[in-house]
């Protein structure tokens, strides 16, 4: 989000269709958006606000790969050289009887680390408080911001009320 005391005019609409009609006439406009919340992902709108791909599936992958060397490893070390012993007849360093262990190390790896990533990169964790524009954004609203001292007010409030908005708010956030 924008930095502190920064004023935001924001329209607020009642469907994702009519939000992504606005925001595709806002960048015709060359009006730049600040951000746009919306209360479910919405498909289509990270092209629109020239948004990268998110780099998350590498470092998933990453958690991943460390829970199967940790595991795999671990269980080498464990059954060859800390603890040898032979199980029904299977060799010491039996691969097929590591693969269950290794797949659940991996799944847990992978999700904590995900989990912990994700928290730092959206910037949550215990006592942090985010500002909201409009309670009603995490219900049913959808919403384009525009930070009001890099755009002209009366030319964003007339583009939200042409595009559909039903709310057109001010907010110093």
């Amino acid at each position: 989000m924008a930095n502190t005391n920064t004023q935001v005019i924001y329209g607020l609409y009642d469907d994702e269709e009519i939000m992504l009609k606005a925001i595709r006439k806002a960048n015709d406009l060359h009006l730049n958006i600040m951000d746009v919340y919306t209360p479910f992902p919405v498909h289509g709108l990270d092209p629109l606000l020239g948004l990268s791909e998110s780099r998350l599936h590498i470092a998933g992958f990453i958690y991943g790969m460390l829970g199967t060397l940790t595991a795999f490893l671990g269980m080498t070390w464990i059954f060859t050289k800390d603890w040898p012993v032979i199980f029904g007849g299977k060799p010491y360093w039996s691969v097929p009887a590591f693969i269950p262990i290794t797949f659940e190390l991996t799944v847990l790896f992978a999700a904590i680390g995900m989990t912990f990533t994700f928290y730092i990169v959206c910037g949550l964790g215990p006592g942090v408080t985010n500002e909201m524009l409009d309670d009603r954004i995490t219900d049913d609203k959808f919403c384009i911001a525009f930070d009001e001292s890099e755009v002209n007010s009366s030319e964003v409030e007339s583009f939200l009320s042409s595009t559909g908005a039903s709310e057109i708010n001010k907010k110093i956030i």
